[in-house]
């Protein structure tokens, strides 16, 4: 006698469910046999895992109206559309307007003076009329060390704007790079979300042929519905990461970056930074170039001047004054007393004269002694500043060197191992030797195991910026 297995339409339900998930059990367990010569159901092939920020073809087609918007495109929009930054700007303007009015000379003084006796005697009273005009003559050098002063001032507001615009830039690639892992983070939690969807229908497949309790199918419910909230908490994590890259732009991104059609979508295939092995090279372009060793000798020049400015406002300052005196005449009569007065000339007075104050409050050095104090401040204000630049160097080079190695360990070993392992539960599970627990147990670690490879990512990419502003340099990933 011979058995022919006609397959029903409950079996090929089953099969199509259970060889979606590489979990065909399938048809010998329902046919009670299976036909000689029938090979083994192959283990499914895992599923390589994308480079962590790369955008994908699929992300790519879902974005075709959208802008890929690079690291150096972001950065180069933040530096011209910051409001911040642009605030800072302006203390440049402030500071370069104060050489010009450091440059200012003493204005004129013009004095008008009027004289006439009050005592009346009978004679006539004449009004003398004097017009003079005095000048404060600057010595020392005064002028000229305030436009010294001036100047240096601006060469020190530039480097602090340099610096704040390195801070921003540091902010804006935090900010870039925990867009893209949250992102990365999110599209890994809807894959195993709809991994464990498909886990459910087999399971409710499996029930009503007999293979599987309800106990089984329920539970199978519960890990798919309580990960589905995970997925809402990454997807509103990865919102708000994306509408935080708004922030150091002072507008909407896709306003400013976006083509009109639909928002950006973000490039994250970060280049590793080549430079970050010989400390040795990087410490003497730290020394020179760093944001933070240029405002410490922009001060310290800064302190320079205004001691040299303390030492010219020592000088007295001399006032030259030229006036003219005059005095109308008038001709002879009799006083009011009924006595005759003779007449009198009109009279025409020229007066120069020089005042010099009494330098008696140079007796105080006061002025002096806080100048040189600022001076002495500002050198070693410097000196610290090159002490912690080659700590801070080394210590940046250290944490991008473990970041690098964390990310490199993980694409050499640990995904590939966490993968095997999920695929080994995988086929365990198709055979009937691994129960729901131990695949979701497998499920969960290779999903850690990807999230800790994606923060080790963000990790490596704020340690580069880190490492590259640390020694002077535009960030680039």
């Amino acid at each position: 006698m011979r058995f022919v297995f006609s397959p029903t339409r409950l079996t090929r339900a089953l099969q199509q469910a259970l060889g979606s998930l590489g979990l065909v059990c399938a048809s010998a367990a329902l046919a009670g046999t299976a036909a000689p010569g029938t090979p083994a159901a192959a283990a499914p092939a895992s599923t390589p895992a994308a480079a962590p920020g790369a955008v994908s073809a699929s992300a790519l087609t879902r974005a075709q109206a959208d802008k890929v918007v690079h690291f150096a495109d972001y950065l180069q929009a933040v530096e011209a559309h910051s409001l911040e930054l642009q605030a800072q700007h302006t203390t440049i303007t402030a500071a370069e307007a104060g050489v010009g009015i450091a440059g200012i000379r003493p204005d004129p003084e013009l004095s008008m003076e009027w004289e006439r006796e009050r005592v009346r005697t009978g004679l006539p009273r004449p009004t003398t009329f004097t017009p003079t005009l005095s000048w404060e003559v600057e010595t020392g050098g005064k002028r000229s060390a305030r436009i010294r002063t001036a100047k240096s001032q601006v060469r020190l507001t530039q480097a602090e704007v340099d610096g704040f615009r390195n801070n921003l830039f540091n902010d804006a690639a935090t900010a870039f790079a925990e867009a893209c892992r949250t992102r990365d983070v999110l599209a890994r939690k809807e894959q195993t979300l709809k991994a464990l969807g498909e886990v459910v229908r087999a399971n409710e497949v499996r029930r009503k042929a007999g293979d599987v309790g309800g106990v089984e199918l329920l539970q199978s419910r519960v890990e798919r519905d309580q990960f589905a909230a995970d997925v809402v908490a990454a997807r509103a994590d990865a919102q708000a990461a994306l509408l935080a890259l708004s922030v150091p732009l002072s507008r909407r991104m896709a306003e400013v970056l976006g083509t009109g059609q639909g928002d950006v979508a973000l490039a994250c295939d970060f280049t590793p930074f080549a430079q970050g092995d010989d400390v040795q090279t990087l410490l003497p372009e730290a020394l020179r170039a760093r944001s933070d060793i240029r405002i410490a000798e922009a001060t310290l020049a800064n302190a320079r001047d205004k001691a040299e400015q303390a030492h010219a406002e020592r000088w007295v300052n001399p006032t030259v004054s030229v006036g003219v005196g005059r005095t109308p005449g008038y001709a002879a009569g009799v006083g009011s007393d009924g006595e005759a007065y003779d007449a009198a000339q009109r009279s025409r007075i020229l007066k120069v004269g020089v005042s010099v104050p009494l330098p008696l409050s140079r007796l105080n050095k006061g002025s002096l002694i806080q100048a040189e104090a600022e001076v002495t401040q500002a050198m070693l204000e410097l000196e610290q500043a090159r002490h912690k630049t080659e700590a801070e160097v080394r210590s940046a080079q250290f944490r991008f060197l473990a970041a690098r190695d964390n990310v490199q360990r993980y694409r050499s070993g640990v995904l590939a191992d966490a993968q095997k392992v999920l695929d080994g539960i995988r086929l365990s599970y198709r055979h009937g030797a691994a129960s729901l627990l131990e695949l979701l147990a497998a499920q969960r670690s290779a999903d850690e195991a990807y999230q800790a490879y994606l923060q080790a990512q963000a990790d490596l990419a704020a340690a580069t910026v880190q490492l590259q502003l640390s020694v002077g340099q535009r960030p680039t990933l």
